[in-house]
């Protein structure tokens, strides 16, 4: 099976190519080593290509913005594809190859559910076609945060979670735990939740300690845009 490393902002992932044999959780753990996880190609033309991501503990996550960016990237490489379609589970993502590098990613409909407390934390929850628990507070506090809110019991299939805080208006600087992973240098999705959570609307670049990610929203909906490169 051939695969390459791809880095989006500091986060990982094995691509591994189309063969005839599915991955099992066992294979993309095994795969996933060093990694924040594996993007496993199922079916892939000129413009579409029909992906599984993989979380390094062998579970599949239901969708990952930096993920899908990498495997347009992938694509792009592959095919020359400006313009693709990038299907993970029951959800596309339109995605276009902008200048320098910038890709630009429809993530779909995001909900902001009202803040809950939970162990003593103001969290707010939120679907980008994942779980989310987006806490207002100090990032560096990510570490004793996240695990415990991860495998709380207000989330039964665990949840991805981030500390973030506002710098400015349309500026937020965060950390995030991403589920079956721990801390990653940066998450597409969690920025895009992030961005929900603390303000709804408009433009917002999210800073983590990987690099920053730009939002837009419109209407209930995600634009991301950040980049990815192979690394071997």
């Amino acid at each position: 099976m051939q695969s390459s490393t791809w880095r989006a902002l500091g986060n990982a992932y094995v691509v591994a190519e189309p063969r005839d044999v599915r991955l099992e959780a066992a294979d993309a753990a095994v795969l996933a080593r060093g990694a924040d996880g594996v993007v496993e190609i199922v079916a892939v033309s000129e413009d579409r290509v029909e992906i599984v991501i993989w979380n390094p503990d062998g579970s599949r996550a239901e969708l990952s913005g930096n993920g899908t960016r990498i495997a347009a990237a992938w694509l792009a490489a592959r095919s020359g594809a400006a313009r693709m379609e990038v299907v993970v589970g029951d959800r596309s993502v339109t995605t276009r190859i902008l200048d320098h590098g910038v890709i630009e990613q429809d993530l779909g409909e995001v909900a902001v559910e009202p803040p809950e407390t939970i162990e003593g934390f103001s969290v707010i929850p939120v679907s980008v076609g994942n779980p989310h628990a987006v806490v207002i507070g100090d990032p560096d506090r990510i570490r004793e945060i996240g695990p415990l809110l991860e495998r709380h019991p207000r989330f039964p299939s665990r949840t991805n979670v981030q500390v973030a805080r506002v710098d400015a208006p349309g500026r937020v600087t965060a950390r995030v735990w991403e589920r079956g992973v721990g801390e990653t240098a940066s998450s597409g999705t969690s920025a895009v939740a992030i961005a929900a959570a603390t303000h709804g609307e408009g433009d917002v670049l999210v800073r983590f300690p990987g690099g920053e990610l730009r939002v837009r929203l419109e209407n209930g909906r995600a634009l991301l845009y950040g980049s990815a490169e192979l690394v071997s």
